[in-house]
């Protein structure tokens, strides 16, 4: 079995992929990433209980993460528009570190991986927006899609 890019169409021109055959099934994608903060910054925002001028860094990242996973279809330019039946953000401080993970789920014709993923990121962004002015030495890294369920294909990382 050969696999292609399902975005792309014969002639190679981006496509969105026609979904109005498949069958609604729940899905869920779960996806993490870190950003890593200077000992002496993650130690002086511990400090604050993670509460800087602009307020909470976790509760804003939270709710941006959210917000960034219901427009998904607006940043990426060949995701369907999907309704979801739920959205978790969780941002748990670790070593010199934050950990997040985004677990997004809907009955629909087609996933929510670039969903999590999206949720992942704009909460990352956000934390990094909250902090610049403290070091830019911070670093986002580690965006992964965890696991996926539904559909064709299930996936445990």
């Amino acid at each position: 079995m050969q696999k292609k890019l399902s975005h792309i169409d014969e002639s190679g021109n981006a496509t969105m992929v026609d979904v109005s055959q498949k069958l609604a099934s729940v899905r869920t994608a779960i996806a993490s990433g870190l950003i890593k903060f200077p000992t002496a910054v993650f130690k002086s925002l511990s400090d604050q209980d993670f509460v800087g001028k602009k307020g909470s860094i976790v509760q804003t990242a939270v709710i941006a993460g959210i917000q960034g996973v219901k427009k998904t279809s607006e940043l990426i330019p060949l995701c369907h528009q999907i309704n979801l039946s739920k959205i978790n953000v969780e941002i748990e401080p670790v070593t010199d570190a934050f950990q997040i993970t985004c677990t997004v789920k809907c009955t629909e014709k087609t996933g929510v991986e670039m969903e999590a993923l999206t949720g992942v990121s704009i909460a990352a962004l956000t934390i990094y927006d909250m902090c610049k002015a403290l070091s830019q030495d911070i670093v986002i890294s580690a965006i992964q899609l965890e696991q996926k369920t539904g559909g064709k294909n299930d996936f445990q990382r």
